[in-house]
């Protein structure tokens, strides 16, 4: 999971929620919520990361704090996000995101700044991510259902990946890799403004982790 910046909501999103009787349901310019929500996403869902495109077979438009209990929030732009269809008409155990979540509430939202959910996870080497700190944990297995085995196999393939690169860097350079490679090999994997590799928060991550080493 990693941290979300909002931007600009679509001028159609804000003139709907000026109208009379308006709510999510009759908002008839959802191509261009999904589009913005994809474009600040860089690509990838909210919670698991993988890839979304903007249309209605690649993903749905996310309300974090769900409509059934939530209703005035429902056409708040901070409270829309982008997710994969996650496993939609699998079964529950097969479920991921906010096919998963449903209308359950959860205490982090990746588009919050102040909640810092790409601090707050860990990445292990088989794939799975976790938190140190039990709820978010909770929130990450049983109500995202995140380390669901399709979703541990992406990750530790990109756990992989990044672990041949640094292999690869010491032969190169015959000895140990420079701080400065590290930060160059991050900026690389998160610059830009287009769409981002699936899963790329896991390298990030173990980049973060290897740098914070090296700083102490």
């Amino acid at each position: 999971m990693r941290t979300i910046t909002k931007g600009p909501e679509p001028r159609s999103l804000t003139a709907h929620r000026l109208g009379l009787h308006c709510d999510y349901d009759n908002y008839g310019d959802k191509a261009a919520l999904r589009k913005a929500l994809v474009t600040e996403q860089r690509g990838l869902c909210c919670y698991c990361m993988g890839r979304i495109r903007d249309d209605p077979a690649s993903m749905k438009i996310e309300h974090w704090r769900c409509q059934a209990h939530h209703s005035a929030e429902q056409l708040q732009y901070r409270n829309l996000l982008g997710a994969c269809l996650g496993g939609e008409g699998q079964p529950p155990c097969r479920q991921h995101c906010d096919t998963r979540k449903g209308d359950r509430d959860l205490r982090w939202n990746p588009a919050d700044l102040d909640h810092r959910v790409a601090a707050r996870v860990c990445y292990k080497a088989d794939g799975r991510i976790g938190s140190h700190e039990d709820a978010f944990d909770t929130e990450l297995n049983d109500v995202l259902n995140l380390n669901l085995a399709l979703l541990r196999n992406a990750r530790r393939a990109v756990r992989d990946g990044i672990l041949d690169w640094w292999q690869r860097e010491k032969l190169r350079l015959r000895g140990p890799v420079p701080r400065t490679r590290f930060e160059r090999e991050r900026d690389r994997r998160i610059g830009g403004t287009g769409e981002l590799p699936p899963y790329c928060q896991v390298a990030v991550w173990w980049l973060d982790q290897r740098l914070a080493r090296m700083r102490a």
